[in-house]
């Protein structure tokens, strides 16, 4: 079966979890033998990437791409319409523009079985190259524009793209049932046209040569000797990410429990915001800020961790929770977060609940035989969810997708 999946970014090259789910998606589906064309908006190398052929739209690195702002559509997307001739690249719509019309010419003489389109950058593409050919679309949703604006509403042109997109989709996937719903109340999306499609994880991707190097994070391991217990949250600084929330937080553990440091790794629109809130907090000598992150940085920044915090206003998943419980941390997650639905053995709050938030970590912090216990039962929860399994579950909808065109 030949899948054309539109997406916009790929490791090494993301800036979140978008690009982890498609590389975990795509590998494992031509494990199962679909043959995949993966277009992306940019261009360089993927040097780990031979299960798949990537064609790349225009000649902006990766980032360049990055600064466009997609995650800020509300101050970058002010048209509807695509432009009728690309621009430079200087803004999304032009660059989207050049996809659609990369799409358009792509298909010509191409043949697909079917057509994967993940979240709005890609949506208005994926409708196109239905109308060109007929075959069926498969919108899948990793994060919707209430979301990302923190369930404020978000930019209403990109709402009536993402609208758009699901209304014409011959099938679509959502990360979680917490996504499913906005879709389906949101939108107004009938339920039975979506389908809840988990994320998944595969923990020989991250094992590989890595080993935790204590120099990175010498002064938090200096606190660690000393009896504290690290709290991390690894992720953009967007409102999205309930990051303020996670800071007042952090005030009321310090008023009562002294022997907790905070380490927010990332970086984003917030970061001024939130450096200026810790200090009025009186909390800046609790929370150390890494600045963007990858690679062995990444990992280290879990490794230093006791207790990993993902406290979101709106999660579709959150991939990082995975990573985290991996890294043996205890998690603590926000109700409003699409990957509790699938573990258990995890502390979870209502993301503005601020108190209950402080006496998880505290009660955290003060049991090492709880914590113990919490990173001791996830392992065996995030292990059993298989990138294998969840490749297998698209291609049933593929299959029946491709069989309702022919009959049709």
């Amino acid at each position: 079966m030949n899948i054309l999946m539109l997406g916009w970014e790929l490791p090494p090259h993301n800036s979140g979890g978008l690009g982890v789910a498609c590389y975990h998606l795509t590998k494992s589906l031509s494990h199962h033998g679909m043959n995949i064309d993966f277009v992306v908006p940019y261009t360089a190398p993927h040097p780990n990437i031979n299960f798949m052929k990537i064609h790349a739209v225009t000649s902006l690195s990766p980032l360049e791409r990055n600064n466009l702002g997609v995650y800020d559509s509300s101050r970058t997307v002010l048209d509807r319409e695509l432009p009728d001739i690309p621009g430079e690249n200087q803004n999304i719509r032009d660059v989207q523009r050049r996809y659609v019309s990369f799409v358009e010419n792509f298909v010509e003489d191409r043949e697909f079985d079917v057509i994967h389109a993940h979240d709005w950058l890609t949506m208005e593409a994926g409708v196109r190259a239905k109308e060109l050919t007929g075959k069926p679309l498969i919108v899948h949703v990793h994060a919707t524009e209430f979301d990302r604006s923190g369930q404020q509403g978000g930019n209403p042109i990109v709402q009536e793209i993402e609208q758009m997109a699901l209304i014409a989709a011959d099938r679509i996937f959502a990360v979680s049932n917490i996504t499913k719903s906005i879709i389906v109340h949101k939108y107004g999306i009938p339920a039975d046209k979506v389908e809840v499609v988990y994320n998944g994880f595969d923990a020989k991707e991250l094992d590989g040569t890595y080993l935790y190097d204590d120099i990175t994070y010498r002064y938090i391991e200096s606190l660690k000797e000393e009896g504290y217990t690290v709290v991390a949250t690894v992720t953009r600084f967007t409102v999205q990410k309930g990051l303020t929330h996670l800071m007042h937080a952090a005030a009321k553990v310090a008023e009562q429990y002294d022997k907790v440091v905070f380490l927010f790794a990332g970086d984003g629109e917030q970061r001024e915001e939130l450096i200026d809130l810790s200090a009025r907090l009186g909390i800046s000598d609790k929370v150390i800020f890494t600045g963007f992150i990858r690679g062995k940085k990444w990992r280290d920044a879990y490794s230093v961790a006791d207790i990993f915090v993902m406290s979101s206003v709106s999660e579709p998943f959150g991939l990082t929770a995975l990573e985290a419980a991996h890294h043996n941390n205890a998690l603590v997650i926000s109700r409003q977060s699409g990957v509790g639905e699938v573990l258990h053995s995890i502390f979870r709050f209502d993301f503005w609940d601020t108190d209950l938030l402080a006496d998880q970590i505290i009660g955290l912090a003060t049991s090492p035989a709880l914590l113990a216990e919490m990173k001791h039962n996830i392992q065996d929860e995030y292990s059993a969810l298989s990138w294998h399994d969840i490749a297998s579950q698209c291609i049933t909808q593929y299959s029946r997708q491709s069989d309702m065109k022919v009959l049709v």
